[in-house]
């Protein structure tokens, strides 16, 4: 996979598929450019999108999809579980084969300027692309969301953008524009809809309160049509080969049943290295000195 780049984009949209139908068909529209993946989740009214290219591409897709998505979705009328403060609230730029985490710098803060010169759209640079180190944390930049920077954008010196004004767009908010490592975004569904138990959990597991390495997690109750309500650990692991998910699920289920309940059923929201799945399947099976090499698959590829 030699130069090539994955962009993640997440919307605040996921109970109108129409929507990001279109905000897709806009991506997949440029040359050069592979549509991997992308979900709807209605309870925390956001889509992931999942796409891949080199970087010239990758860019061009990415500022199609910000361009839809002000057209199409109004923050004033948004409401949704997972924290957001804009239409697009994220974008992250991955580096995938040869390329560098570096690069992915480099062209999160190109495109960061860019898109806020082009949508006049205040821009926050997290992650490995953020100029200032508070902002590394995509919490941090997220705290308050859409709300709290609607209002403090302009009247807060710490509130201000790494680039376009000091002001939300009037439909699309702010956006935060990133590069990292691969993350796995991975949820628990308990089998209860006691939202304390979830939170209860999160606060145990996740990194900035004590918990598992490169893990952040947060507790949501799912209250979806025809479905009864369903308590859920929804988590990112930022750094799967610090903390894997067999870890995290491990763990999970401990502290659920020490609150006298388990967890229901389990969901990967869009791509997951093939690495973390292999661990996943040698720590289910109990594998000793298990290597990626063992999957038939891989192997081929490896001696092409």
């Amino acid at each position: 996979m030699p130069g090539l780049i994955e962009c993640v984009p997440n919307f605040s949209e996921g109970r109108r598929p129409e929507v990001v139908e279109e905000i897709v068909h806009a991506i997949g529209q440029i040359d050069g450019v592979t549509v991997l993946d992308h979900s709807l989740d209605p309870t925390h009214n956001r889509s992931v999108v999942t796409f891949a290219g080199s970087a010239e591409p990758v860019v061009r897709a990415a500022t199609a999809a910000v361009g839809r998505a002000l057209e199409l979705i109004d923050m004033e009328q948004h409401t949704g579980a997972h924290p957001r403060i804009g239409a697009v609230d994220v974008i992250p730029f991955v580096p995938l084969g040869s390329t560098r985490l570096e690069e992915c710098v480099d062209l999160a803060r190109r495109f960061g300027e860019q898109v806020a010169t082009r949508f006049d759209l205040p821009v926050y640079l997290y992650g490995a692309a953020a100029l200032r180190p508070e902002r590394r944390r995509l919490a941090d930049v997220r705290r308050g969301q859409y709300e709290a920077i609607r209002d403090e954008i302009g009247a807060v010196p710490e509130r201000a953008p790494d680039f376009g004004p000091a002001r939300v767009h009037p439909r699309g908010g702010a956006i935060a524009v990133g590069a990292r490592k691969p993350l796995i975004a991975f949820n628990m569904n308990l089998r209860t809809d006691d939202l304390a138990v979830a939170i209860k959990i999160a606060t145990a597991i996740r990194e900035s309160s004590g918990g598992m390495p490169a893990v952040q997690a947060m507790g949501v109750l799912l209250e979806n049509p025809g479905m009864p309500p369903m308590a859920q650990v929804s988590t990112n692991l930022v750094d799967w080969e610090r903390t894997g998910i067999a870890t995290v699920v491990r763990e999970v289920r401990r502290l659920a049943r020490d609150a006298g309940t388990d967890i229901d059923h389990c969901e990967l929201i869009g791509l997951a290295p093939t690495g973390a799945l292999l661990e996943v399947a040698a720590d289910t099976l109990g594998l000793m000195d298990f290597t990626p090499d063992q999957a038939l698959e891989l192997r081929l590829a490896r001696d092409r």
